[in-house]
């Protein structure tokens, strides 16, 4: 399979085509032919597919087949949920205008599962250190270096690569289940959405699910050509490949507790409150002002650069005619708050985070969704992980919100999560609950050059705020 890894520590036992199960009555409906693909999912097909992955306690009374058995069974079940991701990215090349179309084919054709083993890995040599593994914890993901379009074929050819696929890999005293979704096909929240599904599933083999049913039904514009058009002759034509442009980089996993959390809030309102007589900075506002104050420092940056930072903000729930539980998809927008490196490292963190605060307050339906979808079916512009974060920018993808925790297949909640090698930037956040769940604490996978990243660990203004591994 393309972008398969291995290490020499991990082997892979088993690699199957898992088909879609379809669920019972009421929850089951017709399967549609075709899915057109919005512009907000067309605008990544150029990038990596999404890979999560969680860390489970060893069963204890269960035999490794039987574990793996429960985990493909209730793969299937959920899938059967979400049956477009069972099928394929279908290429549509018009010749009389030189535009593509791309859309999700419903052939349900299936997903992929990976039974992997890595004798002698434990989990404290995936989450002992501040410093992220990067070899191993890579080996543990499916369908590494591919970009979403990867799995696109031209009308009426066989399919190159699943949309989804996971791998549950046998570790000496632990298990840790990973997926990588097709990023055309699904954000953040639809992915989070299947796994949370899965869990439930395996956990009540098969005989319940607390997660709400998805929304298949994807949302346009009523201006929006349907499918939406794209400027090329070929799909290839569209696609940068990453051996050009990999430079070096690090990851580190940061945890902030829930006192650490509200002590960084209480500092970033006080300021706040001195300067404009409100206190509105959120909890997650407060850690993000303080890490973007910290990487400026770790950087080293002039105090005239000019540094932005991206945020993700959601628009489920917040435009009308996108559900705000269950739509499928991508429904994110990026939010771009700038600066100087000098603004936010010397006027403090309640005035960072208070930029941060007004641009998220400041959130236009007309503006931010009707207008750049128009201009963009107009103007298509794909995404590209080298244009994404300039050299003095940070980017948050993913959220607090995200049920990590709750992921219990039957044997006990994850101990802690982890990131596939896919979508990594210099300057890259990705937000999760922390550890435990429920509680406010917060916890960030922090992307940098090498040098800027062991500054950051030896800053102790930031490390102050992060609780031990």
């Amino acid at each position: 399979m393309p972008g398969s890894t291995d290490t020499g520590r991990v082997q892979v036992i088993g690699r199957r085509v898992i088909r879609a199960e379809q669920p019972p009555p009421p929850s089951s409906s017709p399967v549609p032919e075709t899915i057109h693909l919005t512009p907000w999912d067309l605008r990544l097909i150029t990038i990596d597919y999404i890979q999560k992955g969680v860390l489970l306690p060893k069963p204890k009374h269960e035999h490794w087949h039987a574990v793996v058995d429960r985990l493909a069974s209730a793969f299937a079940r959920a899938l059967g949920r979400f049956h477009p991701f069972a099928g394929q990215l279908v290429v549509h090349e018009r010749a009389g205008d030189g535009t593509i179309t791309v859309s999700l084919r419903c052939t349900g054709e299936g997903a992929e599962f990976v039974h992997a083993a890595a004798p002698g890995v434990t989990a404290a040599d995936i989450t002992g250190e501040l410093y992220i593994p990067r070899e191993l914890v890579a080996s543990l993901f499916p369908l590494n270096g591919l970009v979403s379009a990867d799995a696109a074929s031209v009308d009426g050819e066989p399919r190159r690569a699943p949309l989804l696929a996971v791998q549950v890999n046998e570790l000496e005293d632990a298990v840790f289940v990973a997926a990588s979704l097709n990023h055309a096909v699904g954000d953040g929240t639809t992915f989070w959405h299947f796994v949370n599904t899965w869990s439930d599933l395996s956990r009540s083999d098969g005989a319940t699910c607390e997660r709400p049913p998805p929304a298949l039904e994807r949302w346009f514009l009523d201006t929006c050509p349907v499918p939406v058009p794209l400027k090329f002759a070929k799909l290839e034509d569209a696609i940068r490949r990453h051996e050009n442009q990999q430079l070096p980089l690090q990851e580190c996993f940061f945890h902030f507790s829930s006192e650490s959390v509200k002590k960084l809030k209480a500092r970033a309102n006080a300021e706040v409150h001195s300067m404009t007589g409100a206190a509105t900075i959120s909890s997650l506002q407060a850690v993000l002002g303080h890490l973007w104050r910290s990487v400026c420092r770790a950087r080293r940056l002039d105090p005239s650069q000019k540094t932005t930072y991206v945020l993700l903000i959601g628009c489920r729930g917040r435009v009308k005619g996108i559900p705000p539980a269950g739509y499928v998809g991508n429904a994110v927008v990026p939010c771009k708050v700038q600066s100087t490196a000098g603004e936010v490292v010397e006027k403090g963190l309640g005035w960072t985070a208070w930029q941060l605060n007004r641009a998220v307050a400041s959130f236009d339906e007309a503006a931010l969704v009707r207008e750049s979808l128009e201009r963009w079916v107009r103007e298509p512009r794909l995404a590209y992980n080298t244009d994404l974060l300039g050299a003095a920018d940070v980017g948050t993808g993913s959220s607090p919100r995200f049920d990590v925790y709750g992921n219990d297949f039957g044997w006990g909640r994850p101990a802690a999560v982890r990131c596939g090698p896919g979508n990594k930037l210099d300057g890259k956040t990705t937000v999760f609950e922390g550890r435990g769940g429920g509680g406010g604490a917060v916890a960030l996978e922090v992307c940098l050059a090498p040098d800027a990243l062991a500054r950051l660990v030896a800053d102790d203004e930031f490390m102050r705020a992060v609780t031990a591994p």
